[in-house]
């Protein structure tokens, strides 16, 4: 039965064979029994078939009460008589009860009963077609070997029961035109027994019954049983069907069965089909679905002649398995044979051209499309839109979207998701504003695009309206749109909100698992997301891949080395450890947990490596202090052929700042330029980040003003070059420009303009920028901010106001801010100050060395050697060992670091030596060492020659035997530079005429000409 909705009626219409609705059909025109005399109807519940039929695009009937142009189906199926109520009936249905045709002739006084009768009663009427089904049974009765026995492989019931091999005459069993004699006569013989494979089944089966046999096996996905037969079918020489190996394939293609499927390519050219260009075609479309994209142009080379639907399918092929230039190229292949591409074709090639961003091919598609006439297509209208939207253009797709002159719910969300994707939210929220008033009804795509939209602008209520459409429409239920509104809310900082969503689920799938394991990850909720992938575990969810890497970055940022151990045995045990995203995400857990070697040695093992792979390594070993193994790193990568991205020359410029390496950036802004990468504004903040932490200020500021866009990061990135360089007045001077030109600063920004109050000593100017970020622009200070004000007042020598600003936080202060204080302890020598704030550092940190060493210094330095030698015990007892501190300095793009008396370099000696010059020519200058920074009980000449062997110091005179003469000096410390190098290097930098730049923990130091621009204030 099929139902056809039009305006005027609602029509049923039934299938001729089906005795079952037939006779219910005729119950309602013969109410009374049909044992007895039927009531006639009245006249005017039937009215003869005579208006024309429509035929429906998908194969369905409906009578129609107006239309007199409209096609007429084949007599077959349009049936002679109809009720009011769209019920039909067949006057020469074999289903009809041999009473019918006695019956209606005399029943029926209304105009056409004539022409009815004559039907009736003609030839082929109820007694001519009783006499024949006589004479097909006693021609069965008299040869059954000639028949063929379908009953137990008849896939419908109108197929027969036996079938004449020469004739193709069909017999049912129960048909009700057999006589009465047929049942007896069938027991008597026993033809039961052919069930069972002997009689006629011991014969070889033809091509119809295997063909049905082989249809019904691919159904039920019984494949191998089908490919089973076919081949035996083939062996006996038997013909098989051409629709059976078409059923293969499709059931090959759905199961993704290539093995299956290369059998019955094999069969097929056995049976030497291999040529039938409608075989090809479904060969190649088997092929591609199950990912053997060579053996489907293999089949596709060796087609004798080619189609539309043979381009179609191979063109298909390669763009399903991502080769989307080889399906473009495919296509100009086959516009250069003369063949016309249809609709199919150019949205294959549309979506590739989207994938690729390929903007002048989909011009040139959209191009022919309008040759074509295939522009008014909403289908191919859609995916222009898409296309255009995927490629940046979003203008282009809106003005094609308008111009649309039909537009379903495919051309909306096309247009919506090209919004989503290129970062408008907003306009992706109004255009679904639109689209209600329009009366166009969203699904479940349009929901998940939207959601995605809020979650990006962390657009909490119109997430919440989507919600409440998404409850009215009834798409709640749905997984997909549930675990997107997980991801929402998550997203939007409701963490609660939306794990009660997640429990709410009925079924959640991985999907939904994900969401929320990324939710609380996200929310830097990391032992929430593990403890909740415990419960997935227990619930017996199975994890993908994208599981596993959340939860990894999730030990990662807890540096829960045990979990990521755990978690790289679960991987193991599921097979994703070949997965090249889970590897580089065990590799950047292992390095962001310290243990650089576990990741080095993870990612050499990778069969594959991508350059998501070589980032994680690299920026494993600049987060873990090896710059230099960054740096080599990635010359391996670009001699293995690996292009960097974004991503890697953010972290390579990160690596150089923090080495000092200004040559190797250099090196790095050249291949920036190289790679087109120089407008993108994070790396272009991240190149005036490494030049002024290389102390290149002005270089720094060229580059930030020369940047074709500047964001709250940028402006940041300057400021605190400048903070960084003991630059204050030139950052508060850049951090009101900021404002001026309309940029809102955040949270970071407010930390570098107080971190340059600080380091220049503007006390006034910091405590009016601290009561602003509070007052006028709503930021509430964090720890860092209070550490910057005590650190302000601390370095201006107001070590009680400091004490008291500590006292009245509102929030308790943290080992920071207590070591800030004691530094300016330690600089303005307030040993009782030093000692209270050395109590709370070393009981929020106790191992750490720091605060040790301040104090020591600062009973050095007051001669209190009974104090001195009390804090060197504690030290001791408490197993606190003071780390030694090390310099780099870059010469020729090669990193050389130093020690505290290190003497291992190759050029030792003439280090040695050139420092020891330096010391008389410093004595000359008039330089007194300050010895007391030296703790150690020995005489001064020995702690006069300790100064002179700090890591520094040995740096310097590497660079300066080293570099020609003039050229500037820069040198990264690991510690804090203390007060007798300090003024040592100022009076290195008059005697040896350059400029030595020196970033310590703190800051960087310039020194020139016997200066240094911290006006010796650090």
């Amino acid at each position: 039965m099929a139902i056809t909705r039009r305006r005027e009626d609602l029509a049923l219409c039934f299938n001729p064979n089906d005795d079952r609705r037939c006779y219910r059909t005729l119950l309602v025109l013969f109410p009374s029994s049909h044992r007895s005399p039927p009531t006639p109807p009245h006249q005017s519940q039937l009215h003869l078939c005579t208006r024309p039929i429509i035929i429906r695009p998908t194969n369905e009937y409906a009578l129609s009460s107006s239309s007199s142009t409209a096609l007429l189906p084949p007599p077959r199926i349009r049936p002679r008589m109809v009720l009011t109520r769209k019920e039909a009936l067949w006057i020469n249905s074999r289903f009809n009860p041999p009473w019918v045709h006695a019956r209606l002739p005399a029943m029926l006084p209304f105009q056409g009963q004539e022409s009815f009768a004559s039907s009736a009663h003609q030839g082929s009427g109820h007694e001519g077609r009783v006499v024949r089904m006589e004479q097909l049974w006693q021609k069965f009765f008299s040869d059954p070997s000639l028949w063929w026995d379908n009953r137990l492989t008849k896939i419908s019931p109108k197929n027969p029961d036996f079938k004449h091999k020469i004739t193709r005459e069909g017999l049912w069993v129960d048909g009700w035109l057999n006589p009465s004699w047929v049942k007896e006569k069938m027991a008597s013989l026993s033809l039961g027994h052919l069930q069972s494979g002997d009689g006629l089944r011991s014969r070889v089966p033809d091509s119809f019954w295997n063909g049905d046999k082989v249809n019904k096996l691919c159904q039920e996905g019984r494949l191998k049983e089908a490919v089973h037969m076919v081949d035996l079918m083939v062996q006996q020489n038997t013909k098989v069907p051409i629709g059976a190996y078409v059923c293969l394939l499709k059931g090959c293609s759905r199961r993704k069965a290539l093995a299956e499927g290369k059998q019955v390519h094999a069969l097929i050219v056995q049976s030497v089909l291999d040529s039938n260009i409608f075989l090809a075609n479904t060969l190649v479309h088997m092929y591609s679905k199950c990912g053997s994209v060579l053996d489907a142009h293999k089949v596709f080379s060796n087609m004798p002649q080619h189609n539309v639907y043979s381009w179609t399918a191979i063109i298909s092929a390669y763009a399903d398995s991502g080769q989307d230039e080889e399906a473009i190229n495919l296509f100009q292949q086959m516009q250069e044979t003369g063949l016309a591409p249809d609709k199919v074709v150019f949205v294959v090639v549309l979506k590739a051209c989207a994938r690729l961003a390929a903007l002048e091919q989909g011009k040139q598609l959209h191009s022919d499309i309008i040759k074509r006439g295939f522009q008014s297509d909403v289908i191919v209208g859609s995916t222009l839109v898409d296309m255009y939207a995927k490629c940046g253009c979003t203008e282009d797709a809106r003005e094609l979207f308008n111009s649309m002159s039909e537009r379903d719910v495919v051309s909306w969300t096309a247009m919506i998701a090209g919004y989503a994707q290129n970062g408008l939210g907003k306009e992706a929220l109004a255009l679904y504003e639109q689209m209600k008033q329009e009366g166009v009804q969203p699904d479940n795509v349009t929901f998940v695009l939207l959601l995605k939209a809020c979650a990006s602008l962390e657009a909490l209520e119109q997430g919440k309206q989507l919600h409440s459409d998404i409850i009215k429409r009834g798409f709640q239920l749905n997984v997909i749109v549930g675990s997107t509104l997980v991801d929402m809310y998550a997203k939007c900082g409701c963490i609660e909100d939306a794990r009660e969503l997640f429990n709410n689920m009925s079924e959640p799938n991985v999907v939904s698992w994900t969401a929320m394991i990324a939710g609380y990850a996200q929310n830097g909720l990391g032992k929430e997301s593990l403890a909740l992938y415990e419960k997935m575990k227990q619930e017996g969810v199975q994890p993908d891949n994208v599981t596993f890497v959340l939860l990894l970055k999730a030990c990662a940022s807890l540096a829960a080395l045990e979990q990521g151990k755990q978690l790289h045995s679960d991987i193991i045990k599921r097979g994703f450890q070949s997965d090249v995203i889970v590897g580089s995400a065990l590799v950047d857990m292992y390095a962001k947990c310290g243990c650089t070697e576990d990741a080095r040695e993870l990612f050499t093992s990778m069969s594959e490596r991508d350059v998501v792979s070589w980032n994680a390594m690299i920026d494993g070993y600049a987060q873990n202090g090896l710059g230099k193994e960054a740096l080599a790193l990635y010359d391996q990568m670009k001699q293995e052929g690996m292009q960097p991205d974004l991503i890697t020359f953010v972290v390579l410029l990160k690596a150089c700042a923090s080495l000092a390496a200004l040559e190797q950036g250099k090196q790095l802004h050249s291949d920036i330029i190289k790679r087109g990468f120089q407008s993108d504004v994070i790396v272009g903040s991240t190149l005036v980040d490494m030049y002024a932490k290389c102390g290149c200020t002005e270089d720094a500021r060229e580059l930030f003003n020369n940047m074709s866009e500047r964001n709250v990061v940028s402006w940041t990135a300057m400021i605190a070059g400048y903070a960084q360089n003991g630059l204050g007045k030139e950052a508060l001077a850049l951090f009101e420009q900021m404002q001026r030109e309309g940029l809102k600063p955040n949270e970071v920004t407010y930390i570098c303009v107080l971190s340059a109050c600080a380091q220049s000593r503007l006390v006034d100017e910091g405590h009016y920028v601290f009561d602003s970020m509070c007052k006028n622009h709503g930021v509430t200070p964090t720890m860092e901010h209070y550490a910057c004000m005590v650190d302000l007042l601390g370095r201006a020598g107001c070590l009680a106001d400091a004490e008291l600003f500590i006292n009245k936080m509102p929030i308790q202060p943290c080992s920071v801010v207590w070591m800030s204080l004691l530094g300016a302890a330690r600089n303005h020598g307030d040993a009782e100050i030093g000692r209270h704030a050395f109590d709370h550092v070393v009981t929020l940190e106790p191992k750490n060395a720091a605060p040790y060493v301040l104090l020591s210094n600062i009973y050095a330095a007051a001669g209190r050697k009974d104090e001195l030698a009390k804090i060197r015990n504690e030290m001791k007892d408490a197993g606190v060992k003071k780390m030694p501190g090390c310099s780099w300095i870059e010469v020729d793009n090669q990193v050389h670091a130093f020690d505290v008396h290190d003497a291992t370099h190759p050029q030792s000696k003439e280090i040695l030596a050139e420092l020891d010059r330096l010391v008389g020519l410093m004595k000359e200058a008039e330089y007194i060492p300050e010895l007391s920074f030296v703790l150690d009980d020995l005489e001064d000449e020995e702690k006069e020659n300790a100064l002179c062997r700090h890591s520094e110091t040995l740096a310097i005179a590497f660079g300066l035997i080293n570099t020609p003469p003039g050229t500037p000096i820069c040198i990264k410390k690991s510690l804090r530079v203390c007060s007798d190098c300090h003024n040592a290097i100022k009076i290195i930098s008059k005697i040896v005429g350059r400029d030595i730049i020196v970033m310590d923990a703190n800051r960087s130091h310039h020194f020139k000409d016997g200066f240094c621009f911290c006006g010796d204030y650090w």
